[in-house]
């Protein structure tokens, strides 16, 4: 499904918009779409439960398991502590203002939504966490000027409400399958629409089960709820006749969200708009201030230098078995397109032989099934031209780019941003998406490295390259960022 908005419509002339669910464009998978059937409505009306009690019920539940996930977060943070704080002066607070602490986060992140949490994207979660988390540390900063010894103690909570952001994610994560597994996950909603819009549909939040929206019944299923019809209904397609039907609708659903195809709207900076009466959604944009691009230099640098102080061995080493396999240079320079249209030339560890583009050439005019493979993602699954054992191991460990480190630093690149790809990866793509390709600095990783790497055509990643330009923010960095460690480690399309 292309790029969503929704409204979110609670009366005919209050609307709220909010960005689109799942709108990251997505590798395709195979899901099997989970409908209610009548024996599975005969259990649920046995049980003689109102559905608004029910949806209260499970909300509660699921808030909970959450909340208990945040609670053994900090218990696990409490104990890496521990031995440091034993060691240290009798500056060092007391159990019960760590749990002050704690609970003063888990307060924070109620009131801000993150309790369930339905509906919000990876990178929304992590900004409300981080700005929850320095909240706290800035109220917290106020004990080094009214405690005798502050700072030490200070320090110690806010390092203890540090280490519990890196575990709050994974077990959050977990809490969210073991409430899917006990089926008291998300909300339940009809889809309203054409066959094939509800198929469509099924899948694309099927597929995206972390945000919360159930979809367990097409237009045709809506009759046999009753009592127990869904509480949303998301509509598809006309929005005109929706709104047409809208009072009818509202009688039926506690919610109204209406989706509308929408591929050239950026999803971020969308915000409601009360035009008397109408119904008004209003595009924000940045407001080009220089600061986010210093932060993410400043950010780019921090990561760069030392990791390139610190993995330079580790280079060494590959390079010495990269020349004992064949001799010759290790590195290579590839001239990629960077910021503005600018030249860039690229530093990488060879993983191939010095007469790969021969190889390949040949392999091309003599295969059609590899020339086809090649033209699909310019990427051929067994590459006959790659370097026995290290050369594998490289490619799929994305060690070979380390050396663009390099790069990040002179400003060449970026942490996070879309690859710089060749001039004949390039020429696939269409010139308006090619300018806006240009608009910002290439990246070390992006978004298409931790959605889908080689597994995804040129038509997904042009998608994916041009959803982060439309919504790059500093969260959606670090959230990127975030995945790339799992994504490296899975292997997935990498060859």
């Amino acid at each position: 499904m292309p790029f969503p908005f929704l409204a979110r419509l609670s009366g005919l002339s209050n609307v709220t918009a909010v960005s689109g669910l799942g709108g990251i464009p997505a590798n395709p998978v195979r899901s099997a779409t989970r409908q209610i059937g009548p024996a599975k409505l005969n259990q649920q009306q046995a049980l003689n439960i109102p559905a608004a009690l029910k949806r209260r019920l499970a909300w509660f539940a699921v808030s909970s398991l959450l909340i208990l996930a945040d609670i053994v977060a900090y218990m696990a943070s409490y104990s890496l502590l521990l031995p440091y704080l034993s060691g240290t002066s009798d500056s060092v607070p007391s159990e019960r203002i760590f749990a002050l602490a704690a609970l003063a986060v888990i307060g924070l992140n109620m009131l801000t939504g993150l309790y369930p949490g339905y509906r919000l994207h990876e990178q929304e979660h992590l900004r409300r966490r981080v700005t929850v988390f320095t909240k706290i540390t800035l109220l917290s900063t106020v004990g080094t000027v009214l405690l005798p010894d502050g700072l030490g103690a200070v320090s110690s909570v806010i390092l203890f409400l540090f280490l519990g952001l890196f575990f709050q994610p994974v077990l959050h994560r977990a809490a969210r399958r073991l409430c899917r597994r006990l089926e008291i996950w998300g909300e339940r909603a009809v889809i309203l629409g054409d066959a094939g819009q509800v198929s469509r549909l099924m899948m694309h939040f099927t597929d995206r089960w972390q945000y919360g929206i159930q979809p367990e019944a097409s237009l045709a299923d809506a009759v046999a709820f009753s009592s127990d019809r869904p509480a949303i209904a998301l509509v598809a397609g006309g929005v005109d006749a929706a709104i047409a039907d809208l009072p009818a609708l509202r009688r039926k659903f506690d919610e109204v969200i209406l989706l509308c195809d929408t591929p050239d709207l950026k999803v971020s900076g969308l915000q409601p708009a009360d035009a008397g009466g109408e119904i008004g959604i209003r595009l924000a944009r940045s407001s080009g201030l220089a600061t986010p691009q210093f932060a993410r230099r400043v950010r780019d640098l921090a990561i760069a230098m030392p990791a390139l102080l610190i993995l330079t061995p580790f280079i060494l080493v590959a390079a010495a078995v990269i020349y004992a396999i064949d001799p010759g240079p290790v590195f290579f320079r590839q001239a990629r397109e960077g910021l503005s249209g600018k030249p860039l030339r690229i530093l990488k560890l060879r993983t191939m032989y010095q007469d790969a583009e021969k190889r390949l050439e040949t392999l091309l005019r003599t295969n059609p099934a590899i020339r086809v493979e090649w033209e699909t993602s310019f990427k051929l699954k067994k590459d006959p031209r790659i370097l026995p054992f290290i050369g594998h191991i490289l490619r799929s460990s994305s060690f070979d780019e380390l050396p663009q480190l390099a790069n990040v630093i002179s400003g060449e690149m970026a942490i996070v941003g879309p690859r710089p790809f060749p001039e004949y990866h390039l020429r696939a793509m269409d010139g308006k998406f090619r300018e806006k390709r240009r608009s910002i600095a290439p990246g070390l990783t992006g978004l298409w490295q931790v959605s889908a790497r080689s597994d995804a055509d040129i038509k997904l990643q042009q998608q994916l390259d041009e959803f982060y330009i439309d919504n790059r923010s500093l969260w959606f960095d670090w959230h990127i960022l975030i995945r790339t460690i799992p994504a490296v480690c899975r292997r997935n399309g990498a060859y």
